[in-house]
């Protein structure tokens, strides 16, 4: 039987957490994908590609946090720009992305770069395609098609770095997935940066906050959070509410943890 070697990355169509009505923000990802900061350009996606559609030579590579950027040939006279996981790839070897979803003017703060167009790409398979290839997958599997938020919207990972809340009870976003049993109807604080509001859905304010933690590629970087509170996009707060596990709010909007009756207890 013929194997590949599939090294994951981030999900196919990272960029969907909320509800329908908080598609008023300028970026899309299809529906939505909002602008981190009013300061940083804005973050376009398209369609994403179909599996295996998008192969290339390897031209250029850099590493940068838990990712790797590789700068490809596809043979045709155009170079791609793709991120996924960090993998170890070798300058001119043939390598082919699995799925992914096509980003316009991404900011990497990590690398200090804006890419005009990049692919994050769900996967990748080392070789021609054509070749045999050994395949290993990571203990996720292939690309979740589960989501940490709501399968209809998401907001696109932010690459930043907030600090996490000092509060006796405080936990990064990444913590509060991993942690989502054990802490379902506890009162917990978190503290990010707001990527979006929209207000009055439902009879609350819904918040998307991030603090550069969580796996993009289970779509646990973005936490959604009710509240009757107001705040606004670009702002740093700590909010302190309880967190629920596996919230479905039928008509296909479910999560796997959002934080309820929210209270923002400082703002930056």
């Amino acid at each position: 039987m013929v194997k590949k070697k599939i090294l994951f990355s981030l999900s196919n169509l990272i960029l969907i957490v909320g509800l329908i009505a908080c598609d008023n923000d300028t970026t899309q990802t299809k529906q939505t994908a909002p602008t981190v900061q009013q300061s940083q350009p804005s973050v376009q996606a398209s369609a994403a590609p179909q599996p295996g559609t998008t192969k290339g030579k390897v031209l250029e590579k850099m590493d940068a946090s838990n990712y790797t950027y590789v700068r490809l040939d596809d043979g045709a006279g155009n170079e791609i720009w793709a991120a996924l996981s960090k993998t170890e790839l070798e300058i001119g070897e043939e390598i082919s992305l699995i799925g992914g979803t096509v980003m316009s003017n991404f900011n990497s703060k990590a690398l200090n770069r804006t890419f005009e167009s990049i692919i994050f790409a769900s996967g990748v398979v080392r070789g021609s395609g054509d070749k045999t290839a050994q395949v290993s997958t990571s203990s996720h599997g292939m690309a979740s098609q589960s989501s940490g938020g709501s399968a209809r919207t998401i907001v696109a990972f932010a690459d930043l770095k907030v600090e996490k809340s000092t509060a006796q009870n405080a936990y990064t976003v990444d913590e509060l997935f991993a942690k989502a049993v054990d802490l379902n109807k506890q009162k917990i604080t978190v503290k990010g940066l707001v990527v979006k509001f929209s207000p009055n859905i439902m009879g609350r304010n819904w918040i998307h906050i991030q603090d550069g933690t969580g796996d993009p590629a289970k779509n646990t970087h973005d936490l959604v959070v009710t509240s009757s509170e107001t705040t606004e996009k670009g702002a740093i707060i700590s909010i302190e509410g309880v967190l629920s596990a596996d919230k479905d709010f039928g008509s296909g909007y479910s999560y796997d943890i959002i934080i309820e009756e929210a209270m923002v207890v400082k703002s930056e």
